[in-house]
């Protein structure tokens, strides 16, 4: 049995608090709305009933199953990955993405690489191979770290069946964070359904569901957990250029769930905001400095500016691997840029069947294609984590989680 943990001690604190109270062991904060404290548990966390898992290891194999996720809205395509360059491939290419998803394929990677070559050299040079593939999401040095640190005092014959278990429990684990995730962020979305009637409104960007991480995901969570329960919902789903991570993943698991959603083009966030038709924002996160800061796709930062002024709550849903400790602010984050061809051309279904890709400029056209943005701790109201809702902040943050920040 995995041991979920919540602790007691909510407290409502005023706009300009700084510091968490030195009584209080975890603060759930709004500026709208005083949430009830949590107690400690010690339960399983449900399965997630989604008929499609991301990443599957089959019971007993050397290998592991993944969606294609470039296939998607149009396909499920499944692919079978059995070495470690096929796992930096699946990383790097984007078969698979979404912070926590990439850790766990980054662990099962070495543990790929281990089955080859169980050396000391095999182990390191299978280690930055994976850790190079994409650098913002932090999850993925995480996870290669906690793997190399399991097997690298073993025997070189024990190495790869440790690795295994370790990329096994990290999955595990990520499933069980993203379920305590969806219950405190629940909570937000039952708070606002006694306030007015009508389904609660929710804002997402990007795709932080089942389809980055090993079930449940983590902006999706508490959707998924509210709509199980009967709560009324409407979901609009940012496109999310140049890749339509929201129009091609989001709204594929919102319609797979049989949730309400609707499709916006990224540049009317705002105005749906300012039109009063959004109760709150919710997003994931890729990293998150120590500071709070949140690098998250590409517009979220606007989103954020957005939300502030409009007084719409915005949240960000992190489990905590995704907090990078050693990382002061935002600034220090590193911001992928990948090719321009992303924004130059777009891929979709014709009236054949045929998934084609277009140029949709002119052709000689310049493009930039940074993958991530910063939006600055002081316009998120709050982080969702595995241990309850806190304000996005150094010190907020060591409260919550004081063996991690020491």
């Amino acid at each position: 049995m995995r041991v979920r943990l919540a602790f007691r001690g909510a407290l409502t604190t005023r706009t300009g608090d700084a510091s968490p109270s030195r009584n209080a062991s975890l603060t759930l904060i709004s500026r709208r709305a005083r949430i009830p404290g949590m107690q400690r548990v010690a339960l399983p966390a449900p399965a997630d009933p989604a008929p499609y898992r991301a990443l599957v290891r089959p019971a007993g194999a050397r290998h592991i199953d993944v969606i294609d996720q470039r296939a998607l809205p149009h396909a499920l395509v499944r692919a079978k990955i059995t070495d470690p360059d096929g796992a930096a491939l699946a990383i790097r290419r984007m078969w698979i993405r979404g912070a926590p998803l990439i850790g766990a394929v980054g662990a099962y990677g070495l543990a790929l690489a281990l089955d080859r070559d169980p050396s000391d050299a095999a182990l390191a040079r299978a280690h930055a191979a994976l850790d190079a593939t994409r650098p913002t999401a932090v999850n993925l040095r995480w996870a290669l770290d906690r793997v190399r640190a399991r097997v690298a005092p073993l025997a070189a014959s024990a190495r790869a069946d440790a690795a295994w278990a370790e990329a096994d429990a990290i999955a595990a684990e990520d499933a069980d964070m993203n379920h305590a995730i969806g219950e405190h962020g629940l909570a937000l979305l039952r708070g606002i359904g006694e306030r007015r009637p009508g389904p609660v409104r929710v804002m997402t960007h990007c795709n932080a569901g089942a389809l980055a991480t090993c079930g449940w995901g983590t902006a999706t969570a508490p959707l998924f957990l509210a709509h199980a329960e009967g709560l009324p919902l409407s979901v609009w789903v940012s496109e999310t250029r140049p890749r339509m991570q929201g129009a091609n993943l989001t709204a594929w698991e919102l319609a797979q769930r049989g949730i309400p959603h609707t499709l916006f083009a990224d540049g009317a966030a705002g105005l749906l905001m300012q039109r009063g038709d959004v109760d709150l924002v919710i997003v994931g996160a890729d990293r998150v400095a120590r500071n709070g800061d949140v690098c998250n796709k590409i517009g979220t930062y606007d989103k954020a500016l957005a939300a502030r002024d409009n007084n719409v709550p915005f949240y960000a849903a992190v489990p905590s691997p995704t907090i990078d400790w050693s990382t002061g602010d935002g600034a220090a984050i590193p911001i992928e840029a990948r090719d321009g061809d992303e924004v130059l051309t777009v891929a979709g279904r014709d009236d054949y069947g045929q998934t084609v890709r277009v140029a949709i400029a002119p052709h000689g056209t310049k493009a930039v294609n940074y993958a991530f943005d910063v939006t600055p701790a002081r316009l998120v109201t709050g982080l969702v984590t595995e241990r309850g809702i806190t304000r996005a902040s150094r010190d907020w943050l060591a409260a919550m989680f004081p063996e991690r920040a020491s």
